[in-house]
């Protein structure tokens, strides 16, 4: 197990929900990430761009026999550093936050 690292790179909002989604999955369509975040394709390309740079975030290009026309899903997913990353980030902010106590 990472020790506890805060990553800058992963804790802006939908980096931290892209990495949160991803975590779960072996790959995601970029459509149903971008749908599930309600973001838009260039709010998510930037963001997995950013993603992408610090090693954090894989795509694969895949044509889909459902499809009729010639374009490509993209697929996306966290790389073991991204994985890594995220587990150490995720443990950083527990140690930040604290114990949960019981409700004030």
């Amino acid at each position: 197990m990472a020790e506890a690292r805060f990553d800058e790179t992963i804790h802006a909002p939908v980096r931290l929900r892209i990495c949160g989604m991803l975590r779960r999955v072996d790959e995601l369509d970029f459509a149903v990430l971008r749908d599930t975040l309600e973001v838009s394709d260039a709010t998510l390309s930037k963001h997995l761009k950013t993603l992408a740079s610090a090693g954090h975030v894989s795509t694969r290009k895949a044509s889909s026999a459902g499809r009729k026309d010639s374009r490509q899903i993209t697929w996306l997913s966290l790389t073991k550093a991204g994985r890594s990353a995220f587990d150490a980030h995720v443990r950083a902010l527990q140690e930040i936050a604290g114990p949960a106590g019981p409700a004030d």
